[in-house]
């Protein structure tokens, strides 16, 4: 068999997908993204697939090592989502070959569902806890919310308080029973996150996800030993030598993102480096229906898989296009909280390729909001 072509695909709301073809009429699906920087890494996919054409697409684990390491400059989010778009639709093709998901090709699965949470948003206590009661109503039995908008360095009393209200207000309304994650977008600094933190203790979050910016992960060690919620880090770190530092720091969860961190082939690979480390595993995944899926099938292999984002609810939209780009939305039905493990061959979906089509013509051009302090300086978002 022979790779023989590709086509890219800009799709709303923010999403771009990769179809490569082969001789034997076999096609596969990736989504090699960087929100807000598509078209960027649509030429660099353009880029590997000058090495790709005509070279065979078993070799997954070949054209990995030559896409990531033969070139002088090495990876980065650019390069790394291009590759793992790639990745994910060669793994594609293989399963669809031999005619079994790719988590039997990872060597089977070891669970038989997948737990997934749900999102919340609200801007106030009240809003936050309806939108966490709605969740609850589907079935859901994790939910995630990030408690906070736009902070100062080192935010007010009132503002501390304002944090810690709408957590309340959520914990209240899904009860004991029910687990609830925490995400800051790397909104606080390390003295934010030592300060606001043993507020949020009583609560038992899950996991506070990025509460310091990736490029002070270096604070993490810090940060860790200074709560008993367990932390969680992982979205803008790109391969096994990011996460070195912070799984060695004492992180519990590690959220690499199978379309940035190299795909399934990475992926794997950095949960299995996280094993070792006694740090479980949450793949970040606020994405389209290729990413969601490829995450799936490694949740399913992976031991020490947690809990896996999607992208529901999230704020682009009822339903984000996650299910509008499926020609069939039974692998993405919740039950109970969880989704059934997908039996189809490949990354289990069939992509609606009109529905595709028409939003490519549409394409898009998505960028992520400029936040101020009240100064007028940069704010993280």
């Amino acid at each position: 068999m022979k790779i023989t072509g590709y086509e890219l695909f800009l799709v709303e709301p923010r999403w771009l997908f990769l179809r490569v073809d082969t001789d034997e009429g076999i096609s596969g699906w990736g989504e090699p993204i960087v929100e807000g920087k598509a078209h960027t890494v649509a030429r660099c996919v353009e880029e590997m697939f000058d090495y790709l054409l005509g070279q065979d697409p078993a070799r997954i684990e070949e054209h990995w090592q030559v896409l990531a390491k033969s070139g002088f400059y090495r990876g980065g989010v650019v390069l790394s989502s291009a590759l793992a778009g790639i990745d994910q639709a060669l793994w594609d093709i293989a399963g669809k070959t031999h005619g079994v998901p790719v988590h039997q090709l990872l060597g089977g699965h070891v669970r038989d569902r997948v737990r997934v949470y749900g999102w919340v948003g609200g801007e106030t206590p009240e809003e936050l806890a309806e939108s966490a009661a709605a969740q609850v109503a589907k079935g859901m039995t994790a939910v995630k919310l990030n408690p906070c908008g736009q902070l100062e360095p080192l935010a007010t009393p009132a503002a501390i308080d304002a944090i810690v209200a709408g957590v309340t207000a959520v914990r209240e309304a899904i009860g004991p029973d029910r687990d609830l994650a925490l995400d800051f977008h790397g909104r606080f600094s390390g003295a934010m996150s030592r300060r606001v933190l043993p507020f949020l203790e009583p609560l038992l979050p899950l996991f506070v996800e990025e509460p310091v910016l990736p490029e002070f992960s270096q604070d993490l060690g810090a940060v860790a030993r200074s709560t008993s919620i367990p932390i969680a880090t992982g979205e803008r770190l790109y391969s096994r030598w990011d996460f070195r530092s912070v799984l060695s720091d004492g992180i519990a969860v590690a959220q690499p993102d199978i379309s940035h961190a190299g795909g399934i082939s990475e992926t794997r690979r950095i949960a299995a480096m996280a094993e070792t480390y006694d740090v479980l595993v949450a793949p970040h995944c606020p994405l389209g229906p290729i990413a969601l899926a490829a995450s799936l099938q490694l949740d399913f292999a992976i031991p020490n898989f947690l809990i896996q984002e999607q992208a529901l609810g999230i704020g682009y939209g009822d339903s984000s296009g996650l299910l509008d780009y499926l020609a069939d939305t039974t692998p993405f039905t919740f039950r109970d909280g969880y989704i059934d493990r997908p039996t189809a061959p490949g990354l289990g979906i069939t992509i609606d390729e009109d529905a595709v089509r028409a939003a490519a013509e549409r394409g898009h051009r998505w960028r992520n909001p400029v936040w101020r302090n009240t100064d007028g300086s940069l704010a993280a978002w």
